[in-house]
């Protein structure tokens, strides 16, 4: 019975130290996926990581395995036992879908990798083939710039107007509070009337008076 739990323990740490190395393994593939510039081939060193996770996946099945006949051959397993067999496979299969999933997103990347160096050299080709092309792509660039800039300018304008709008708008709404402020106060129609009279009055005494020194200045002359 010792010897079933000493080699119970030493399964254990086996399988234990294999997931962390693992866990390792992973965190070195998956930055393959995240790289910059993706070749178009895998790596060797990309290709020896996958080869090292494919290794400990098999070495860990084996090592559940024996666990699982560890414990057949017992007469009566412990649930402790058996919740660790468990969790030993739960993590072993977490650990397959991851690799298959990190796998897939190093083949998206590269996919898309090599259909983006495919359209750039099919558009070096047909520059090649077509060197007038980057003139008239220079040329729509400059014309789409011009037209950015006359509707800059057209929409200055266009809020300018529109501002000057407000402000006529303002102004006359100021002037009718001011003129029915002005007609709501009494007599006061009656005084601005005699101001403007008395405006009218002193114009003709002075235009008189222009025109009596004038006609002084013929008489003497």
């Amino acid at each position: 019975m010792s010897s079933s739990g000493g080699g119970w323990a030493q399964l254990r740490q086996q399988a234990r130290a294999l997931e962390q190395q693992t866990e390792t393994q992973f965190h070195t593939y998956s930055q393959f996926a995240s790289a910059p510039n993706i070749p178009q081939n895998p790596s060797e060193d990309e290709l020896r990581t996958e080869t090292n996770l494919q290794e400990l996946l098999e070495k860990r099945e084996a090592l559940v395995g024996q666990l699982s006949r560890l414990l057949d051959s017992e007469a009566s397993a412990s649930a402790v036992k058996l919740n660790n067999l468990a969790r030993h496979r739960e993590i072993l299969s977490d650990h397959r879908r991851e690799l298959s999933r990190i796998k897939s997103a190093i083949t998206d990347a590269r996919n898309r990798a090599n259909l983006l160096s495919n359209v750039r050299e099919d558009i070096d080709q047909y520059r090649s083939a077509n060197p007038e092309a980057d003139y008239m792509l220079d040329e729509r660039s400059r014309i789409d710039n011009s037209h950015n800039v006359a509707d800059s300018v057209l929409s200055q304008a266009y809020a300018v107007n529109e501002n000057f709008r407000v402000q006529r708008e303002t102004l006359a709404s100021v002037q009718r509070r001011i003129v029915g402020a002005a007609s709501q106060v009494p007599g006061i129609n009656s005084l601005m009337a005699r101001i403007g009279s008395k405006k009218r009055r002193d114009g003709i005494i002075l235009g008189s008076f222009i025109a009596f020194c004038f006609l002084m200045l013929l008489w003497f002359w």
